[in-house]
């Protein structure tokens, strides 16, 4: 029998994540997780494109997950709302959007591979959103695998301090269950579940050394463990479970699990592990607007949610929201504030539904804690703020990377000009990493996003879902621009008289390097204004509209019109006229020296690199080596593990493209490799 989803109580509610590395196994994790909470009837097998979160045809035809999916089940009287996201590098600012509306996640990790470079990006995102995590090392039956190298790996380069609360019973192939080092028991899966018993006799003496240390770990950072610690031989289970859930939660310590989803084996530890360990909605603080009002996790309160993901379909639109106050009902008017709503428009709301991946139930209310999708609401962007029009607030939408890979598109046939456009604008309002614009110089239609497979992406919705046949150019990378000797003193002065009020505005302005900016790579952001006018001579609101021209110059430089960046601008002096002066005039000033400035600075050109992580055969190393100079790669180091040679560099992002073709070739197929980025560089 399905087990019961109980009734919305904030303390039975756990709104998570599943965060990893492409491959890793998060979406097997889910839907062992679905099975098991009796979501669903039979396990989703990735490579049989069965799975419930990776509904998607482009998902299943590529075998990885591309959009966060979410989906509820039960586990322990709690209900779970769970969120998929993508492992690919060029799709984590869907990963960011998720991590802004959730309370907790479950970071898992490779038992082989250990902590791969996409795993430390979606953990940084992570650490920025202040989201607790624990951690699942999965496919300990894989060749090679080794838990204790694993968690190494995390405490190297994540967290200082992993807490092992399992230890493998048997090896690879012979991985059949784990010690539970807090209840000192044996936890084994054989013949289609799970049986608990004591820890096996040749076991015993390791995991009480384990929990020994374990305890030891744990008295460390947390002072009531601490204090049993002292006064008694060992910590009890009870104090040590509510340990290790204040460590998790406040993040001194990382709770480690261990198991292999696909064999069915560590799932139920898990989910245990997150109904204990994992906030609820009333364990994280009050949400806070930009405003500096809180709005706590309060079903009474007034209503405040954020929209995070939008699915703009032919038949309607779907605002996915999470409620993190009030309630909100079907039929019920909202103020949706925050983004370019302006002052904030009235909205109804038509419809609420429950969503299991791409299938949704009608509910007629939602509380604090839930995460749900709205029907009917029209202004409604991604990052927007639903609230009660007697008490409007805007909370912090999520951030949005800046696209570094454009391509031209254009539909083969004129008549089907006027379908693309609205195809690229309906993608682009649902994912705000792609970008779309005209080029000036060209007219061509130029599709922007986070890398090849993202604009791949993209290119097939088009064809499918819009059903449109479209030509792609080959990709190009987004340059920038940078000063690296700049000028100073340099003296504008703006007149233009051709009757009525003219515009008069008289500005002096140093230009240099932004600190730091010249430093290896820099992350393609970075501008610096300051006034050091005295004795009122521009007033200040004219030295607000001087700031604003200089923004303005910086979209397009001197020597390709690329944006410039790493910029500090300083307003040294200035005189205005008693009539003629405005902030427009200030403004066309500030733009139009700006411009000027760097035409007389020192620029240079800069290209958008990426970190790249390459495991190849110890045979193939040399060519895969000398390949990556030839791409303008530049190693950053090199380590043996178990046969194979793993190489990391920083290559030009124009050069990868096309690279995996040329390794498998290099390495007869044998080869792999990984992608983050790492800002900008010098072109060279």
């Amino acid at each position: 029998m399905r087990p019961r989803i109980p009734d919305n109580s904030l303390a039975i509610v756990r709104n998570l994540g599943i965060l990893a590395h492409v491959d890793a196994g998060k979406t097997t994790v889910t839907e062992r997780m679905l099975f098991l909470g009796g979501a669903t009837y039979k396990r989703g097998e990735v490579h049989d494109g069965t799975t419930v979160t990776d509904f998607d045809p482009l998902e299943r035809d590529r075998g990885i997950t591309i959009f966060a999916a979410a989906v509820s089940f039960a586990w322990d009287g709690h209900r779970v709302n769970l969120i998929d996201t993508p492992g690919h590098v060029d799709f984590s600012d869907e990963v960011e959007r998720s991590l802004r509306v959730l309370d907790g996640a479950i970071a898992v990790f490779d038992a082989v591979a250990g902590v791969e470079p996409q795993s430390e990006s979606v953990w940084r995102l992570a650490d920025r959103y202040g989201v607790p995590r624990i951690a699942f090392v999965n496919k300990l039956d894989r060749a090679g695998a080794d838990l204790d190298t694993a968690v190494e790996s995390i405490r190297r380069r994540l967290h200082k301090a992993p807490l092992v609360v399992q230890l493998p019973i048997g090896q690879e192939g012979r991985f059949t269950g784990v010690v539970d080092l807090v209840r000192m028991r044996s936890l084994v899966w054989a013949g289609g579940g799970c049986s608990a018993g004591p820890v096996p006799e040749d076991l015993l003496a390791e995991a009480r050394r384990r929990r020994r240390l374990l305890e030891e770990s744990v008295a460390e950072l947390h002072a009531g463990a601490l204090e049993e610690f002292c006064v008694r031989p060992s910590i009890s289970d009870e104090t040590l479970a509510g340990a290790l859930r204040d460590l998790t939660r406040s993040g001194a310590g990382l709770v480690v699990l261990c198991g292999s989803a696909y064999r069915d084996r560590g799932i139920e530890p898990l989910l245990d592990a997150v109904v204990a360990y994992l906030p609820s909605p009333l364990d994280v603080p009050p949400v806070r607007g930009e405003d500096g009002a809180e709005r706590a996790a309060d079903p009474e309160a007034p209503l405040a949610a954020l929209a995070f993901k939008v699915n703009a379909t032919a038949t309607g639109r779907l605002t996915y929201v999470r409620i993190y106050s009030g309630t909100m009902r079907k039929g019920d008017t909202v103020l949706v504030t925050g983004l370019d709503t302006g002052a904030g428009r009235t909205e109804r709301v038509s419809r609420i539904l429950r969503v299991q991946a791409d299938r949704h139930t009608e509910v007629d209310v939602a509380t604090a804690g839930d995460i749900v999708a709205v029907v009917g609401l029209k202004s409604a962007r991604l990052g927007t703020t639903l609230c009660a029009p007697g008490a409007p607030l805007v909370l912090e939408p999520p951030s949005t990377a800046e696209p570094v890979v454009s391509v031209a598109v254009e539909a083969r046939r004129s008549t089907d000009a006027e379908r693309l456009a609205s195809g690229l604008a309906r993608m682009a309002e649902e994912d705000p990493s792609l970008a779309v614009r005209t080029d000036a110089e060209t007219g061509q239609t130029l599709l922007s996003g986070m890398g090849e497979l993202h604009l791949e992406v993209a290119v097939d919705k088009l064809r499918r879902e819009h059903v449109l046949d479209v030509a792609v150019g080959r990709p190009q990378v987004a340059h920038r621009e940078r000063v690296v000797g700049g000028v100073s003193g340099l003296l504008y002065r703006h007149v233009k008289q051709d009757g009525g009020a003219g515009q008069f505005a008289h500005v002096v302005l140093d230009v240099e390097p932004l600190d730091g900016a010249l430093d290896g790579a820099v992350d393609g952001g970075g501008f610096a204004f300051a006034s050091t006018v005295v004795g009122g001579r521009v007033p200040r609101e004219y030295v607000r509209a001087v700031e604003a021209g200089c923004r303005d110059a910086l979209a397009d430089g001197p020597l390709g019109g690329h944006p410039v960046t790493g910029l500090r601008v300083t307003l040294t002096d200035g005189a205005t006229h008693p009539k003629d002066s405005s902030d427009l005039a200030f403004r066309t000033a500030g733009r139009l020296a700006l411009r000027e400035a760097l035409r007389a600075s020192a620029m240079e050109l800069l290209e958008p690199v990426v970190e790249v992580t390459v495991t190849v055969p110890d045979d193939a190393a040399g060519a895969v080596l000398g390949d990556l100079a030839a791409r303008r790669g530049r190693i950053s180091g090199s380590s043996a593990r178990a046969g194979t040679v793993v190489i990391s560099a920083v290559v030009p992002l124009a050069e990868v493209f096309g690279y995996a073709t040329r390794l498998r070739s290099r390495t007869q197929g044998r080869g792999t490799f990984t992608t983050r980025p790492a800002g900008y560089a010098p072109a060279r």
